[in-house]
């Protein structure tokens, strides 16, 4: 059996589960999209210029790089749609990795599940915008297809915020994603999900004089015992999408509640693993082979 990893050749994340996957007795290797194409009307998808054939699964751990906007997000979500078409089971399915991988509509997804997220705007209205921030105090301005904080900005009420939005417009980053900046403690929680189930919790704690808690901007890992409610709301969160695999982001109030800050479309490996010690990828590779029907040596 040949299961693919949607992902980044030589990636850390994406060599690491295929090779955990060839472990478990499945051929695999990893696969980016960037090098995909479609030759209509022929029903397969194309990989450096072969057609993929004799793959029975497809797990997509990463898309590839969406900060040039959502022309890429679409383009690579209708490649895995013409992947399954074409009879590959891919996990997770493009139209639920399409939702979460938008912050817009991943956000707008947990509110009407009832899912508590801090307070946010999403306008294409640069006053609107400008009111958004004056109400908040403190904002932060997010950018639609981004990760680990890439592109983000903090702005301050009485600061010249209409030249910040300006420049975001003239660069094409769609509308404005504005959400209220939640006082935290330094630091954010993440919770990994397989299929419904906790694999491990981390908190994200922010480097010094940081605003930010990612790793990219100076964070670092550290275990977590959470409290029960805050990894009920994780489940809660993740079950909006229909992930197999994923990592949900919870930040702590100065009143002592739980909001959700992101959902991701793919998940990661490196909290679980140098905080908690846990390795996720043979552990997704297992599931993975019994999901496919590989049967156990």
């Amino acid at each position: 059996m040949k299961i693919v990893v949607v992902g980044q050749p030589r990636g850390w994340s994406s060599e690491r589960l295929a090779a955990a996957l060839r472990t478990a007795g499945a051929e695999s290797d990893v696969m980016s999209l960037a090098e995909c194409a479609l030759r209509l009307p022929d029903p397969r998808l194309y990989y450096r210029g072969q057609p993929l054939e004799g793959v029975t699964g497809a797990f997509v751990k990463k898309i590839g790089d969406t900060a040039a906007g959502g022309w890429a997000v679409r383009e690579r979500i209708n490649l895995l749609r013409h992947l399954q078409a074409s009879g590959v089971q891919v996990v997770s399915p493009p139209d639920r990795l399409e939702i979460a991988v938008n912050r817009y509509r991943m956000t707008l997804e947990l509110s009407r599940a009832g899912i508590p997220v801090p307070e946010t705007v999403v306008t294409e209205d640069v006053a609107e915008a400008e009111r958004a921030v004056e109400r908040f105090g403190t904002a932060v301005l997010k950018p639609l297809f981004t990760s680990k904080g890439r592109g983000m900005r903090r702005l301050e009420a009485g600061d010249n915020i209409r030249a910040v939005l300006a420049e975001h417009a003239a660069v094409g980053r769609g509308p404005f994603y504005l959400q209220a900046f939640v006082k935290h403690p330094g630091r954010d929680l993440g919770v990994a999900v397989l299929d419904g189930r906790v694999l491990g919790a981390y908190w994200r704690i922010a480097g010094e004089n940081q605003w930010m808690t990612t790793i990219l901007s100076g964070g670092r890992y550290a275990p977590a015992d959470p409290p029960g409610e805050a990894v009920e709301l994780a489940l809660a969160a993740a079950r909006c999408f229909g992930l197999t695999f994923t990592g949900v982001d919870l930040i702590e109030s100065p009143s002592g509640g739980w909001a959700v800050l992101e959902v991701s479309a793919f998940g990661g490996f490196r909290g679980l693993l140098q905080a908690c010690r846990t390795d996720a990828a043979p552990v997704l590779a297992a599931h993975l082979c019994e999901r496919f029907g590989l049967a156990r040596p």
